[in-house]
C-alpha cells in the first residue's frame, strides 16, 4: 500500500463492526467517532486506580499532565492532585489509593489512559475506564443498559517510547480482551476482527493471567521498580461490580 493516509477511512474507523478495537489516542479518535461509548483500558495503572478509587466512593478527574495547570484545574473541582508513582500521598498508584485514609475527589494525570479520557470527556457520548478488575462487570453494565445495536469502541491506551511514540502494551491488549469476551459472552456480535483477536488472547492468558502480568514488559518495569502490589492490584480479575462511568468530566460509580 503506498501513500499515506491524512484521515481515518471507513476500514480505519472498522465500519461497519459494532465492537471496535483500537490502541491510544490517534486510535480513539478513528473510531469513537459515532460510537455509542467508548471504552478506555490503561491496566498498569490509569483505569485500574480508577477502579479502585470508584470502589471506594471516589470520584477521579482524568488530565493529561501534572503541571501549572494541573494545580489550577484540581483547585478549581476541589480535588487534590495525584504525583507521580512513587510520591507522597496519592499518586499514579493503585496502592497508594487503597492505602489513603480518606478518598474524595482526586485529579489523576498520565500520559495515556487519562489523557485519553479527558479528551474523550468532550467527544464521547459515553465513557467508562476499563480494567480487568471490573471487564465483567462493565460487560454485563453493557448488555444491561444499551441496545443490541449499540457501537462500542474500545480504546488500549498503551505506553509511550522514549521519543513519544506508541508502544502497544500487553496488558491493555488483555484488559480490552478481557471486557470484549464479556461482551460476547452476553451474546454481543458483529467483533470486529481487531476486538476478536484481543479477547482470544485474553482467552488464552486468563489461566496464567497474574503471571503474565508479572513477567510482561510494563508489570516488570513496575515491579523492578518497587511497586509489585501494583502490578498484583490490576491482576486482581473481576474484583470490583462497580462501573466506572464519565459524568460530568470525571469517573464514578455508575
Amino acid at each position: 500500500m503506498s501513500g499515506s493516509i491524512s484521515e481515518p477511512g471507513a476500514p480505519q474507523r472498522q465500519l461497519p463492526y459494532a465492537v471496535r478495537f483500537e490502541w491510544g489516542l490517534d486510535g480513539a479518535r478513528a473510531v469513537v467517532p459515532g460510537a455509542d461509548l467508548a471504552v478506555v483500558v490503561d491496566v498498569l495503572s490509569f483505569t485500574t486506580c480508577v477502579s479502585v478509587a470508584v470502589d471506594r466512593g471516589a470520584i477521579v478527574f482524568p488530565y493529561p499532565l501534572r503541571d501549572a495547570a494541573a494545580s489550577e484545574f484540581a483547585v478549581r473541582h476541589d480535588a487534590l492532585l495525584a504525583g507521580p508513582r512513587g510520591s507522597e500521598g496519592l499518586s499514579l498508584s493503585p496502592s497508594s489509593l487503597r492505602r489513603a485514609r480518606v478518598l474524595d475527589r482526586v485529579v489523576l494525570p498520565s500520559p495515556n489512559g487519562s489523557t485519553i479520557s479527558h479528551e474523550l470527556a468532550s467527544s464521547a457520548r459515553q465513557v467508562v475506564a476499563v480494567s480487568l478488575r471490573n471487564a465483567a462487570a462493565t460487560a454485563d453494565w453493557v448488555h444491561a443498559t444499551l441496545p443490541a445495536e449499540a457501537v462500542i469502541a474500545v480504546i488500549a491506551a498503551g505506553e509511550k517510547w522514549t521519543d513519544g511514540a506508541l508502544r502497544p502494551a500487553l496488558e491493555d491488549q488483555l484488559g480490552a480482551g478481557a471486557f470484549i469476551a464479556g461482551l460476547a459472552a452476553t451474546g454481543r456480535r458483529s467483533l470486529s476482527p481487531e476486538a476478536a483477536a484481543a479477547a482470544a488472547a485474553f482467552d488464552a492468558a486468563e489461566p496464567r493471567l497474574a503471571a503474565i502480568l508479572r513477567g510482561c514488559s510494563s508489570g516488570r518495569e513496575l515491579i523492578d521498580a518497587g511497586f509489585a502490589d501494583d502490578v498484583s492490584i490490576a491482576a486482581e480479575l473481576d474484583a470490583s461490580s462497580v462501573v466506572a462511568l464519565l459524568r460530568d468530566g470525571a469517573f464514578q460509580a455508575g
